[in-house]
């Protein structure tokens, strides 16, 4: 039966915790604008994909991230 006395306040500080949430989101403008990135996936890109690389035909130094040395082709 004590640990009612544990809960309730720690029930009462989440709740005061999401009302807070909610108030900073809408505040900060996290719900003024909810159907554009729905819509933005459904539109045509205008850009062409960037052309795709041929690992074997490289015109840079490739260097290993875990030593840092350059290997030359």
């Amino acid at each position: 039966m004590n640990i009612i006395f544990v809960l309730i306040p720690l029930g009462l500080v989440l709740l005061a915790f999401a009302v807070w949430a909610f108030f900073w989101a809408v505040g900060n403008g996290q719900f003024d604008d909810l159907e554009t990135p729905a819509w933005r996936i459904l539109m045509d890109d205008d850009r062409r994909p960037p052309p795709l690389r041929n690992p074997d035909e490289s015109t840079e130094k490739d260097i290993d991230p875990t030593t840092g040395s350059s290997d030359e082709r």
